[in-house]
């Protein structure tokens, strides 16, 4: 078995360290999100803390790991009798990015409840995360429904699997453990809340801190055993504070004056719904419990609100997030109670110490997020000329219409265009092509109804078959890749036009992000284009490129329409089940270098060829308009939309498809 890092050589990352072991004293604190860049202790402290976790007894034979003491009456395996039984390391389950709902759930056999009448079920990884830590490395790239079917799990304590009329229960009682980069997309607000807390982490820029980082790796990649061994007396000290802190947890005292403070905070932040307010008073009690108190202190709800609320705050897709503390300080002060919370001194070896030395860096980097440089500083730089214009402001955004890409796809669930998927509306019918999943009992019971007399039934009922059995199709919606060319040359310029450019985008931007597409940045000007941005889940770093962005120059039209064609060539072989949604924002002018009116629309009539969804965004203003982008648009194969069409609430006609036919169209 792999030596894993020891978590209390993890130096640094305070805030890390502290929200894993909270909620290893109370797993009903409900998890941790944590939020970073790649590089930052992240899956390394999760995996550390599993060795830290006591023993748990376990009915013998069990696959749910039943508590021998008080065994789940429901269980599949069960029933079992009270008793004692075998102890076993606490379990770390990852679940990968690309797993199925069977694997996550477990699988129910269709084809023997239905055949032989036997309800066999094979246990999925919340069976055997069970009373220990389901990892999730990604979750922001975890298909939605299987995010909400953990969650619920999480919330519930239980997994229900139902399969045509089949049901099983069983406990799934785990730490919840996310870990996610922002740059590559963001989860959904309700999702966000369903994660009890959420930690930033950043790698350290203090040398001294990145020496400590490399010296510490070094020197368990060369010898995990013993480096291993060199910590054990941190890693037991640690492991008996946490059991001791379990221990006090039932006597700890939420004093009124607490409650009050948790309450006025989460209201100052506006945070919608109670589950902050649940969160932050557990988050508080753990606090109080692995400080060894048996009150809770403003201290304790001060930290806890810095954990609990930075994700739930109410804000904008593209605010960043955070906590503004000095607001914080005012409302705890405001309704500070006078039962004794907040009057005595900080406890010396209060949240976050654990016993761990030297707090200066991590295995893999670590430090304080505060000396991350604000994102999108320094943007492009501006190249010279007289010409050269300075980056405008977007205007506010607005709702736009839909714009979809035709036919049917089989991309990654989302909420854009149409796609056959696991979920949604059933369509049809055909034979299974594998496993079993989705049974369309109608068209199973007409399979097999001609066959009934060959089979030797002449009474009531049905003799079903393998060959019987009929997979439902279903319908839903799948996310698309937005790629964005944004024309940022000369005739685009004007400061109030380029605001208003900058609006639609952002505007188009904010759909994106709702309808979870990817998306990507594309600009040209001068002489040559460039990918501002790759394609990415990420529409908040498309908006800090998009702000920064500067125009000025020529109009190199096709040099910009075959960049986004080498772009989507590319993405094409890394996704090919996404489709693509290509959107021109233009006023639809050519100029520079030979011929460049013939070679935009040849670089066009390249997109039309390989029928890929498209759409002209017209920037052309003033009383005497030449109509350019409207031409672009059928060299694309696409349509074109003015700024005021593009507006949800424009009168210039209903939702808008994008015309033509797409590559995937059914």
């Amino acid at each position: 078995m792999t030596t894993p890092f020891p978590f209390t050589a993890v130096v640094g990352q305070d805030d890390l360290r502290l929200a894993l072991l909270l909620n290893a004293v109370s797993p009903a604190v409900g998890g941790v999100l944590v939020r970073g860049e790649k590089g930052t202790a992240k899956s390394t402290a999760v995996r550390a803390l599993s060795a830290l976790l006591p023993e748990v007894a376990v009915v013998p034979g069990c696959r749910f790991s039943c508590d021998p003491a008080a065994p789940d009456p429901s269980c599949p395996d069960g029933p079992h009798e009270p008793g004692t039984g075998a102890e076993r390391p606490a379990r770390m389950v990852e679940l990968p990015v690309g797993a199925s709902e069977d694997r996550l759930v477990g699988a129910l056999d269709i084809e023997r409840a239905l055949a032989e009448g036997v309800k066999a079920f094979e246990p999925g990884l919340l069976a055997d995360a069970h009373r220990g830590i389901l990892y999730v490395d990604e979750v922001n790239l975890l298909h939605d429904h299987l995010v909400d079917l953990l969650l619920d799990a999480a919330a519930m304590g239980a997994s229900y699997v139902e399969r045509e009329g089949v049901s099983v229960r069983h406990a799934a009682r785990f730490l919840l453990v996310g870990t996610m980069n922002p740059e590559e997309g963001e989860l959904r607000p309700q999702l966000l809340d369903r994660f009890g807390l959420t930690v930033e982490v950043a790698a350290s820029r203090e040398p001294d801190q990145r020496v400590e980082v490399v010296r510490r790796r070094l020197a368990y990649d060369d010898d995990p055993a013993g480096f291993a061994a060199r910590w054990a007396a941190e890693e037991t000290a640690v492991r008996r504070r946490i059991v001791a802190a379990r221990e006090l947890l039932p006597s700890v005292r939420l004093g009124d004056g607490a409650l009050r403070q948790i309450a006025a905070t989460c209201a100052a932040f506006e945070v919608d719904g109670m589950r902050a307010d649940i969160v932050m008073a557990r988050t508080a009690t753990a606090l109080a419990a692995w400080a060894g108190r048996t009150d809770v202190l403003a201290e304790d709800v001060r930290q806890a609100a810095l954990l609990a609320l930075p994700h739930r705050r109410r804000r904008n897709p593209f605010d960043a997030p955070g906590l503004d503390e000095d607001k914080l300080d005012e409302t705890l002060e405001q309704f500070s109670g006078d039962d004794g919370d907040g009057e005595d001194d900080p406890d010396p070896d209060g949240p976050g110490g654990g016993g761990q030395p030297t707090p200066d860096a991590g295995p893999e980097g670590g430090g304080d997020a505060s000396a991350r440089p604000e994102a999108g500083e320094g943007g492009q730089p501006q190249a010279s000329g007289s010409r050269e214009q300075s980056a405008a402001r977007a205007s506010e955004p607005f709702r736009t219409k839909v714009l979809s890409v035709p036919g049917i796809g089989e991309g990654a669930a989302g909420r854009r265009s149409r796609a056959r998927t696991e979920h949604g509306r059933t369509t049809g019918a055909r034979r299974p092509q594998g496993a079993l999943t989705k049974l369309h009992l109608a068209a199973t019971v007409q399979a097999a109804a001609p066959h009934q007399r060959a089979r030797g039934r002449s009474g009531p009922g049905l003799v079903i078959r393998r060959d019987d059995l009929r997979q439902a199709t279903r319908e839903g919606r799948e996310g698309n890749l937005v790629l964005f060319v944004v024309d940022a040359s000369g005739s685009m310029a004007a400061r109030q036009r380029m605001g208003a450019v900058k609006g639609a985008v952002l505007s188009l931007l904010l759909d994106a992000y709702q309808r979870r597409d990817k998306v990507g940045l594309v600009t040209f000007r001068g002489s040559a284009a460039d990918v501002a941005l790759p394609p990415t889940s990420s529409v908040d770093a498309a908006a800090v490129r998009l702000e920064s962005l500067p125009t000025g120059g020529r109009t190199p039209l096709a040099t910009g329409l075959l960049k986004a064609h080498e772009v989507l060539r590319v993405e094409r072989l890394r996704d090919p089940a996404r489709r693509a949604l290509v959107v021109v924002v233009t006023d639809g002018r050519a100029t520079g270098g030979p011929e460049p009116v013939a070679l935009a629309g040849r670089a066009a009539r390249l997109f039309a060829a390989e029928k890929v969804a498209s759409v002209v965004v017209d920037c052309e203003s003033g009383p005497v308009r030449l109509g350019l982008a409207g031409q672009l648009a059928g060299e694309l194969g696409g349509t074109a939309v003015t700024l005021d069409e593009l507006r949800a609430d424009s009168i210039a006609g209903l939702v808008r498809d994008v015309q033509g036919t797409s590559r995937r169209a059914a």
